[in-house]
Parts: structure tokens; C-alpha cells; sequence
């Protein structure tokens, strides 16, 4: 974090970013809009991991409220187009999270099909408060210490309550100012200055699951500024507490329902002729007894909590033919060659740890008064999900953010644009649940277009050619979908 834009320069891209709320501020053109850092605020050079590909830093407040104080500078990275005489624009992906690096997508692998990246240049970015544009850290001391996330008593949410106050005062004092900055609404205005910078004078962006919030505030604040926006794998950010660790529980469970329907059918499920429910509910026991360890770890035992992870993660795929052999192994059976880490978070080394969770925190108001209270949202979660009990991840979070400043409440959407908005998901999403993009999509409002995916896993670009096809024509040539069309499961799902 540092000082560093010129008077002139903060006030032009604090004007963009704030309008048109500010209306009054606001008499410039979209193409003037487009100018307000001078088209080349983005340093670029070789990325040192691979010089085909640009890095880049640019410089933005860390309160857009507060122009002349302190700055962040945020990472940034892009392939370019393979085919400049075709060449539409930038396309700025976010990969959700909270906490994905946009610029590690970039570096990793193109991500998107031949013809998208002949039309556009590819642009990944670290948001505010992750990886390299000053991550939300804090001291491995502290965060080592955090107390069991499913909560049994009231003397355990008292210990939350207390841990907070100081995990906070940690991580704040590890992190900087930014760590008040880092909600969705922060990282939408920070798009639009990375729009102006690259010099486009509407947005092209691509944002899946966490990164979809972010797009969703960029629709709201900057209506006019919205060229093609794919919004993949929604979230639902006008759901209180109750509704979404119910709606998030009810997903993970349709999730491993279909798993165990695959299984049940096909003779290659290594559970296949087994009673997969009764196996899993055995090893639910087996680890709230303290008596499950995972493969190759001895040293401590599995949690009932972090054994709910493998239903998540192998279902994002789907790769329900890897679960079930980690389920096998864990009831004794054969270890698989391929067997994916230890699911959930353990113990960190070394002196800092990141905890992306504060961005969730910032973004949705998951407070509860007392045990009690945190108790019946548990019972409901339970009731939805017999089988997963509830989903580990927001479960798990929430204790985090008890008592933690929300900058950005839930609300419902409202989206005033006259460009289309084209938003997708599958059936049967352990993450985001299709009724999310299902009501995100009615919010927007009739310019508002729902893609959706008759099969399983999360984030559903490039899953089939349907799906693909679909997004492509609409960021390349503004080609909307039908509405309600439906692309079917090309596959059953456990290969992958």
C-alpha cells in the first residue's frame, strides 16, 4: 500500500468509479469516461512466471470515498488477443473465492475457447484484499488458534465473540487500511477504473461463483457502463442469515443425492452395490468419535466438519468417481493413486496466514445474537440436508464473521442498464444453488437472460458445447440466448 496518484489523476478515476451516483459530477461521455486515467494507468511488463504473458499494477484508493488518502496497488495480468485484426476489447474475468486469483487463472491456463481468445485480450486480476493486491493476512499465531467452527454451547459462541475482537485487531494491524475496503462493492469500482485504464469504454467481464457479486454492484453503480457481462455460477446477496445456510444447505444435498443416484446405477462407482448413504453416515460417526483419519495422515484425526468438504469439492466437477473411492478408502477399501489433499483447512506455518473470509464478512451480515439463535439455523441446515447436514463452507464462516462490520448488506438487485445481462448455472450446483441465479436473474429485471445447465457441477463455461456456444455468441457479437433455453447434460456427469 502506498501514496503515489497525482491529485488530478485520483479525482478523475474517484469521479468515475462514484458515478453516475454522483450524477452531478457526472457529465462525462462513456469515451471520456474511458480516458480518466489516460488509457495507460496499467504498468504492463513480462510476468516473471511467464514472459508470453503482461503483468501489470494499477494504482486505486483504498477508500473510493476518500480519493487523496491512501492507495493499493492492484495485480493484474493478460494474454492478448492471438488475432489483433479481430480484436473486440479486454475481457475481465474474476474467478470467485472469496480469495481467487484472477492473475493465476491468467498464468495457469487460457481458460476460455480458441475463439474468445482470438477476439479479446484475456484480463485476470487480484481483487482488493487477495494474493498479490495486499491479501487480507494475519499472524499465524492468531489464526492457528481459532476456535472449532460448529459451535455446541453458549460458552463456545462467547469464544468466538472474544477470539473475533482479537483476530481482527490482528489482521487489521497485519493488513493495513484495506482491510475495512474489501467488500464487492470496493472491487466494482475498482473494475471500472481497470476498464478505464485498459482504455474500453464499456466493460466486457466474465465472473464465476464469489466473482459474480462483484459484477452484480458493477451493474448497479455503473448501468451505462455495462457492455457484456456473464455472470456464471450467481450468487443470491438478498438472502438474510437463515435463508442462505438454508438455500446453500439444500444445494450440497440435491449434489450428493446425484452422486448417489450415479452410483447406484453405474457399476463403475466403486460403492456401486453398496448402501453409499449408510457408508457415508458411518463415517460421520466414526469421525465425531475422533476415530477417522484420512489416508497418509496420522498425526490427527479427520473432523465430521471437514469430511462434509469432500461432498463439496468432488462435487464441483462433478468427479464423482474420485469420491467415491476416497469414501471407499476411508472405510477401508484401497487408496486411490490420484487421492486429492486432506480435505478443509488445517494448522498454517510460517508467520502469516490469509483469511479471504473477511471479504465475506464485509459482504453479507451473518451475525446471530446467541447460541440459541445459531442453534436453530443449524437444526433447519440439518433438516434440509440429512446426508451433508449443511454446507462446511458458509457453515464454517460464519463464526468468523460474528460481530464483524458488513460495509455491504445484503439487499436485492436493481439494475437499470440497457445492455443485456446473461446469467448461467447447473441444476445441480453444490456451491451455488440454481435458485440463487434463478432469483439474481429475476432481480436484474427483463434485461436479465437465465442459461441453464440440466446437469452438475459449478461453473458451467466450457462444461458442454451448449453452454460454451452460448456465452461466446453473446461477449463476441452481443448474440443473447433464448430466453429459457436449457442445455442438456451431454454426459453422466461421473466421468469427469
Amino acid at each position: 500500500m502506498r501514496r503515489g496518484l497525482s491529485k488530478l489523476a485520483v479525482v478523475l478515476v474517484a469521479v468515475a468509479a462514484l458515478c453516475p451516483a454522483m450524477t452531478a459530477l457526472c457529465p462525462l461521455t462513456t469515451a471520456e469516461a474511458a480516458d480518466t486515467t489516460g488509457g495507460n494507468g496499467i504498468t504492463w511488463g513480462p510476468c516473471e512466471e511467464d514472459p508470453a504473458i503482461e503483468c501489470g499494477t494499477l494504482t486505486v484508493p483504498v477508500d473510493w470515498s476518500k480519493p487523496y488518502g491512501d492507495t493499493i496497488d492492484l495485480a493484474l495480468a493478460r494474454r492478448r488477443a492471438t488475432d489483433p485484426s479481430a480484436r473486440i476489447g479486454s475481457l475481465l474475468t474474476n474467478p470467485g473465492g472469496p480469495g481467487g486469483s484472477g492473475v493465476n487463472d491468467v498464468l495457469r491456463a487460457p481458460g476460455f475457447s480458441e475463439e474468445i481468445r482470438r477476439r479479446f485480450d484475456v484480463v485476470g486480476y487480484d481483487p482488493r484484499g487477495v494474493a498479490r493486491s495486499n491479501a487480507v493476512v494475519c499472524s499465524a499465531s492468531v489464526y492457528n488458534r481459532m476456535p472449532d467452527p460448529i459451535m455446541k454451547s453458549q460458552a463456545d459462541y462467547d469464544r468466538w465473540i472474544a477470539y473475533n475482537r482479537t483476530l481482527r485487531a490482528d489482521c487489521r494491524q497485519r493488513t493495513g487500511p484495506v482491510y475495512d475496503h474489501v467488500d464487492s462493492v470496493n472491487v466494482a469500482r475498482d473494475m471500472d477504473a481497470i476498464r478505464a485504464a485498459l482504455g474500453e469504454s464499456r466493460l466486457t467481464s466474465y465472473g464465476v461463483s464469489y466473482g459474480t457479486l462483484a459484477q452484480q454492484m458493477y451493474a448497479e453503480l455503473f448501468p451505462r457502463r455495462v457492455r457484456a457481462m456473464v455472470l456464471d455460477s450467481n450468487m443470491d446477496h438478498s438472502l438474510g442469515v437463515r435463508a442462505f445456510q438454508e438455500t446453500e444447505a439444500a444445494g450440497v444435498e440435491d449434489a450428493f443425492d446425484e452422486f448417489v443416484a450415479w452410483c447406484d446405477r453405474d457399476a463403475s462407482c466403486a460403492l456401486n452395490g453398496r448402501d453409499v448413504r449408510q457408508v457415508w453416515q458411518g463415517l460421520i460417526a466414526k469421525a465425531q468419535r475422533g476415530e477417522l483419519y484420512y489416508p497418509g495422515v496420522t498425526d490427527r484425526p479427520l473432523s465430521a466438519h471437514n469430511l462434509l468438504w469432500l461432498g463439496v469439492v468432488l462435487n464441483e466437477g462433478p468427479a464423482w468417481q474420485l469420491l467415491a473411492q476416497v469414501i471407499l478408502a476411508l472405510d477401508g477399501g484401497p487408496v486411490p493413486s490420484d487421492l486429492p489433499p486432506p480435505p478443509g483447512n488445517g494448522p498454517v506455518g510460517g508467520e502469516l496466514a490469509e483469511l479471504p473470509t473477511a471479504i465475506l464478512c464485509e459482504d453479507h451480515d451473518l451475525s446471530v445474537r446467541s447460541y440459541a439463535e445459531y442453534e436453530r439455523l443449524l437444526r433447519g441446515a440439518n433438516r434440509l440436508a440429512p446426508d451433508m447436514r449443511y454446507n462446511p463452507m458458509p457453515m464454517g464462516d460464519m463464526p468468523i464473521c460474528q460481530g464483524h462490520p458488513v460495509n455491504n448488506p445484503q439487499h436485492r438487485l436493481r439494475y437499470t442498464g440497457t445492455a443485456p445481462l446473461l446469467l448461467a448455472n447447473s441444476l445441480h450446483d453444490p456451491d451455488t444453488p440454481y435458485t440463487w441465479s434463478a432469483n439474481a436473474a429475476r432481480q436484474l429485471g427483463p434485461r436479465a437472460v437465465l442459461l441453464t445447465y440440466e446437469g452438475w457441477g459449478h461453473g458451467v463455461y466450457g462444461m458442454t458445447e451448449c453452454t460454451t456456444k452460448a456465452m461466446d455468441d453473446y461477449l463476441i457479437s452481443l448474440t443473447v440466448p433464448s430466453r429459457g433455453l436449457r442445455c442438456p447434460a451431454t454426459d453422466d456427469g461421473g466421468r469427469r
